[in-house]
């Protein structure tokens, strides 16, 4: 399995020197099986690079799956190109919540006054499949869901294939229960023995404190779940705005030590921008 990760930041895309290393788009990932199935999870600003890509491929057929609607999470949706393409198809996965449909949730980002193609003129042809709970296979991915503790919810995933696992958390307040949410044990047990899990570590100690029931966490909670869940290694996901790459590094490196002295097996990482996690010995 291999995770290429095409935005890592959260709430807002940024650009500037001071984000150079971790990069300014908004949460989107890229995963491939060994047999080149793939599939993307959300559709933040990093999807338009990555939809650039894939169209220099030649592909024709596309498999998303959406953790939740809030902005940073879809605001690259009207920028993925093979959208445009009458040729394409595209399916999207996700859960609808408080919204009708799972079109609906992606709607608003096509719509008047703030965008002037609606979703109604995309050329692809485009299947919604509504998906709140269970396991179900893409492929030769088997592909678990977890209610995330979010304002307005989400869900979170866990990715089984090629003898790999991958658990990926983002929004997700382990301190604090959101309805629909899950306590902190559940999300212990849906990561456990993972090889590779990226939780939402978008806050320090001090800044929690001012936006607790927000929907994130803070960057030692989510490092204490990985701890517990006994993963192999753990990425810091979801960064906030204004966090630099200096600031990241702090907070990585903080949590080696952490991890150093209770003697853990931990391999600790910040996810960024155009980065690539290798699950397997077989490269694609």
């Amino acid at each position: 399995m291999l995770i290429r990760c095409w935005g890592a930041r959260g709430s807002i895309p940024v650009s500037g020197r001071q984000y150079l290393k971790y990069g300014g788009d908004t949460p989107c990932l890229e995963i491939r099986t060994e047999d080149d199935n793939m599939v993307i999870v959300d559709a933040g600003s990093g999807i338009r690079a990555l939809g650039n890509s894939l169209v220099e491929q030649g592909r024709l057929e596309y498999t998303m799956l959406l953790t939740h609607g809030h902005w940073d999470h879809i605001i690259g949706f009207p920028f993925f190109k093979p959208l445009h393409n009458p040729l394409a198809t595209v399916n999207v996965y996700g859960c609808s919540f408080e919204s009708s449909t799972l079109k609906d949730v992606l709607a608003p980002s096509m719509s008047p006054p703030s965008f002037p193609i609606q979703i109604e003129d995309i050329k692809a042809e485009v299947f919604y499949h509504d998906i709140c709970a269970g396991c179900y296979n893409i492929g030769a991915l088997n592909i678990c869901t977890i209610n995330l503790s979010h304002p307005n919810q989400g869900l979170g995933y866990r990715f089984t294939g090629d003898g790999s696992s991958f658990v990926f958390l983002t929004d997700n307040e382990l301190m604090y229960r959101h309805p629909g949410g899950h306590d902190y044990a559940d999300y212990v047990a849906f990561a456990r023995g993972a090889d590779v899990l990226i939780h939402d570590a978008e806050y320090l100690p001090d800044e929690y404190a001012l936006k607790k029931s927000w929907g994130h966490t803070v960057y030692t909670d989510a490092l204490q779940l990985a701890l517990d869940a006994g993963v192999k290694r753990f990425g810091l996901f979801h960064h906030n705005q204004d966090r630099t790459d200096d600031a990241v590094d702090a907070m990585v490196e903080d949590c080696r030590r952490i991890v150093a002295r209770h003697s853990a097996e931990l391999d600790v990482f910040g996810a960024r921008q155009n980065m690539e996690l290798q699950l397997s010995s077989r490269l694609l």
